[in-house]
């Protein structure tokens, strides 16, 4: 057996040096250096953005952590045919990058909810607590009471901008609940869910929170389900039962939000037709649920039922930015952690493709000197980038180096999850399996039904103004209140004050792709105003 291993590494060894992808200019080691040289100009070039953020474009990824953002950017370049590895991705553009620690107050490794309302709310909870402080508990009406914390949405509504929620998953979903609900548990979408007792001790559900906490102008997902009475057939699905209202009180939330914005253009809207015909600028409120529950992964979205997160995302900057004090938009990409939950590798990264397009998007549509763009993930999963593929290798594929059972295995692969499989004592034999397939379940060590969350640090990454602040290692719920200060809501308002008593100092920004100003004379006549005007404060 050890003559065995001995061959298949150094057959490895010889189709490595024999089979190399690398570009030739690659091989000159004067590539690397010019490439460095650039990289390092464009960093010293920047100068800092201290302007107050107009508006904030906050991103999340669910579960999009480190390794799914890497594998994500090769999968990003392999689509494009090229080899992945170098490609960069519209988020790697953020010239300001930090990490966040995950945890929750109660566990090591936190879910949605409890990472949610740190980083929405500036508060750290407990697990699958929503918009409260670590004094209520998971599932007691009661303990919630006198608990609530409200987020950084409700902030800059109070501050008098427009504020909405865009997600790929249920509008009642952990992640958009959290800017808007207070309640004990995630899953009290709609008051059938919420046991007899939290509704007599005076708790509601997400859902009628929805309507009733916060005046959000724009609300982007799906949910419908739990906004209609019981058996309300779904406009869509009008066979499936299980797509049907689920409201015991004989609510129709959709109709209380219409009556609500009365003397207002409000639209509400289920399809994709529908929602093209939205006319932004005409528009005051949009209520758009695209599917009874989450809506469907990219890969297999609809685009004559269901628009992408790009489109979503466009059409809520579009409606929110009328407003001249400026907006606060979450955009999330949900079902990354849906599908890595599923071990499905390949729906997870192309899920995580999406939303950095959704990013670009936002940065197309935005003036970075106005808006702070925040890009993060909420925790990460147990999945693995592994082996040693070759240059350019799907990332979707198997490692050239095979176990010692002399079976191989998938560069991505799962700690615990669905695709755990062992017949008596050995592995499953995937030599002739289409590992790139999107139903594809990657193998997994531990066999559990669903696969668990991880509890390393995730990424922080920001630009425009006050980007600065998102950098080093901070605790998950510092990212709402620098997100405030930097945007002048919420209760620390110095940043305002600041702006206000100093003369303003023009900064010089840098392009989309992270690299400064051009040298020339316009570059070094704006340096030297920066520089009097500076000296002129100081004296």
């Amino acid at each position: 057996m050890e003559l065995t291993r001995v061959t298949v590494f150094a057959l490895f060894l010889l189709l490595a040096f024999g089979s190399s992808s690398a570009k030739v200019e690659e091989e000159n080691p004067e590539f690397w250096r010019s490439q460095a040289q650039k990289t390092l100009q464009s960093v010293l070039d920047r100068k800092l953005n201290t302007n107050v953020a107009k508006n904030i474009l906050f991103f999340l990824g669910d579960g999009m952590g480190i390794t799914t953002y890497t594998a994500a950017r090769i999968l990003k370049g392999q689509l494009q045919n090229q080899t992945g590895e170098e490609t960069v991705m519209t988020m790697d553009t953020f010239p300001s990058v930090g990490l966040a620690k995950t945890y929750s107050v109660d566990f090591q490794i936190a879910d949605s909810a409890a990472t949610a309302t740190a980083y929405l709310c500036g508060v750290k909870t407990n697990l699958n607590t929503i918009g409260v402080s670590a004094a209520a508990r998971n599932g007691v009406c009661k303990s919630q009471k006198g608990s609530e914390v409200t987020s950084i949405l409700k902030w800059a509504k109070d501050a008098g901008k427009s504020v909405g929620i865009v997600t790929t998953t249920r509008v009642q979903h952990a992640t958009p609940a959290a800017t808007y609900a207070h309640t004990a548990s995630r899953k009290w979408y709609s008051d059938a869910d919420m046991p007899s007792s939290a509704k007599s001790d005076g708790c509601t559900d997400i859902s009628s929170q929805l309507l009733q906490n916060t005046d959000i102008d724009v609300i982007i997902g799906g949910g419908r389900k739990y906004m209609t009475p019981r058996g309300t057939k779904d406009p869509e699905y009008p066979l499936d039962y299980g797509s049907r209202g689920k409201r015991k009180d004989g609510r129709n939330l959709i109709t209380e939000w219409q009556k609500m914005k009365a003397g207002k253009v409000a639209r509400y809207v289920w399809n994709n037709t529908d929602f093209s015909a939205v006319d932004p600028e005409t528009t005051d409120y949009l209520m758009a649920l695209f599917e009874p529950g989450d809506l469907r992964f990219e890969v297999e979205r609809d685009p004559k039922m269901d628009p992408s997160i790009v489109e979503t995302t466009e059409k809520a900057i579009r409606i929110l930015q009328k407003n001249p004090k400026g907006f606060f938009l979450l955009v999330e990409g949900g079902r990354i952690d849906q599908a890595h939950h599923a071990g499905r590798a390949s729906m997870a990264l192309h899920e995580a493709v999406a939303l950095d397009y959704a990013i670009a998007k936002g940065l197309e549509l935005t003036k970075e000197q106005e808006t702070l763009t925040v890009v993060m993930a909420d925790h990460s999963h147990p999945i693995t980038f592994n082996g040693y593929p070759f240059r350019g290798q799907s990332i979707l594929g198997k490692s050239p180096v095979w176990g010692k059972d002399m079976l191989p295995y998938t560069t991505l692969m799962y700690g615990n999850g669905p695709g755990h499989t062992n017949a008596n004592g050995k592995r499953p034999d995937i030599r002739n399996v289409d590992t790139k397939a999107k139903d594809y379940i990657q193998l997994s060590a531990v066999p559990v039904e669903s696969t668990t969350h991880s509890g390393e640090d995730v990424a922080v990454l920001a630009r425009g103004p006050m980007a600065h602040l998102f950098q080093g290692v901070q605790e998950q719920n510092y990212i709402a209140h620098a997100m405030a200060y930097a945007a002048c809501v919420g209760a620390d308002l110095r940043h305002c004050q600041e702006q206000t008593e100093a003369p303003e100092v023009h900064t010089i920004a840098y392009d989309r792709n992270g690299a400064g100003p051009a040298c020339g004379s316009v570059a070094l006549l704006s340096s030297l105003l920066s520089v009097l005007l500076a000296l002129t404060v100081l004296m």
